[in-house]
C-alpha cells in the first residue's frame, strides 16, 4: 500500500471514530465536536446552510464537549476555572449579554443538536462555544501523536517521547439555525523528560500545563476571529442582525448619549450665534 492510499484509508477510519491513537505508545484522552454533534455522520459533515439571524446583545453559553478521561487530567472545578478564562476575555463586549458557563453534566455523549438545544434553552444562551480536545502523551519514539478530525479538516501532529501535545478547538455556534459562525484553534506543546512517565503527578502536571498554554494560545485567535467575523456581516448575506428591544447596537452610546450629544451641540451653535 503506498503513502496516498495509507493516508487515505486513515483519514477514513478517522471519520468513524474520529480520533486515532496508538493504544500502547501514548496516554491520551480527547472530545470531539464531530462525534458530539454529528454522531452518525459517516463522511465529513455538512455545515447547516440558510440564513442566521443574531440579536444583539446576544448570551452565550461556553463548555467543553464531552470526551474521555477527564478525571485524569482536569478535574470539574479546573474544567470551570478554564472556560472562566475565556469568559473573562469576552466579558463586557457591548453586543453580549450574559456569559455562562454550561457544566459538563448538562452535556450528554454523543447528544447532538437536540442534547445542544436542550442545554441552551435551561441556560437561556441563543449561541453556544464549543470546546473540543486533544491530548496525547508519547511513551516512545515516532508515534503518529495526533489524527483528529474536526469541522474544518484534519489534524496531524508529531512528538517526540514523553511529549505532551495539546490541541483545543473552540467552535461558535447559532443554537437555532445550528450554523457554525466562527472557530479558532489553540495547540500546545510540553517537552518531556523520563519524570513524566515515573512519576504520574509530574504526568498529570504537565498535561494541567499542556491544556493552560493551549488555551494561551486559543483566546487570541479566537479573539482575531470575532473581529473579523465582525467585518464578515457588513457583505454576509446569509447572517443578518436584530438588535433586541433597548439595544442601540455594538460600540454606541445608546438613546441617552445620542441625546446629550444632541444637547450639546445645539449649545455649541447657539454659542456660535451669539458671536
Amino acid at each position: 500500500m503506498n503513502f496516498r492510499s495509507l493516508l487515505i484509508a486513515l483519514l477514513a477510519l478517522a471519520l468513524s471514530a474520529c480520533t486515532l491513537w496508538p493504544s500502547r505508545d501514548t496516554h491520551s484522552h480527547s472530545g470531539s465536536v464531530v462525534d458530539y454533534l454529528y454522531p452518525n455522520a459517516k463522511t465529513a459533515p455538512q455545515l447547516e446552510p440558510g440564513i442566521t439571524t443574531l440579536r444583539p446583545p446576544v448570551n452565550v453559553g461556553i463548555a467543553f464537549v464531552p470526551g474521555s478521561n477527564w478525571n485524569d487530567t482536569l478535574t470539574e472545578a479546573q474544567q470551570t476555572r478554564t472556560l472562566e478564562r475565556v469568559k473573562a476575555a469576552f466579558t463586557g463586549l457591548p453586543y453580549v449579554g450574559r456569559i455562562e458557563i454550561i457544566p459538563p453534566q448538562y452535556l450528554r455523549s454523543r447528544g447532538g443538536f437536540t442534547n445542544l438545544d436542550q442545554a441552551a434553552r435551561m441556560f437561556n444562551v441563543e449561541i453556544v462555544t464549543l470546546v473540543s480536545y486533544d491530548q496525547i502523551q508519547f511513551k516512545d519514539q515516532g508515534v503518529l501523536s495526533m489524527l483528529y478530525w474536526t469541522l474544518v479538516g484534519a489534524y496531524v501532529i508529531h512528538g517526540d517521547k514523553y511529549d505532551v501535545q495539546t490541541m483545543v478547538d473552540a467552535a461558535v455556534f447559532d443554537v437555532a439555525s445550528r450554523k457554525l459562525l466562527f472557530r479558532a484553534p489553540g495547540t500546545s506543546q510540553i517537552k518531556g523528560s523520563s519524570t513524566l512517565v515515573n512519576f504520574s503527578e509530574a504526568s498529570r502536571n504537565a498535561r494541567g500545563a499542556g491544556f493552560d498554554q493551549a488555551f494561551d494560545d486559543l483566546i487570541p485567535r479566537l479573539k482575531g476571529e470575532l473581529d473579523r467575523f465582525r467585518d464578515r456581516l457588513k457583505t454576509d448575506k446569509t447572517v443578518r442582525v436584530q438588535n433586541k428591544a433597548g439595544y442601540s447596537g455594538g460600540g454606541s452610546l445608546g438613546t441617552l448619549g445620542l441625546l446629550l450629544i444632541g444637547a450639546l451641540w445645539g449649545l455649541k451653535r447657539r454659542a456660535l450665534a451669539r458671536r
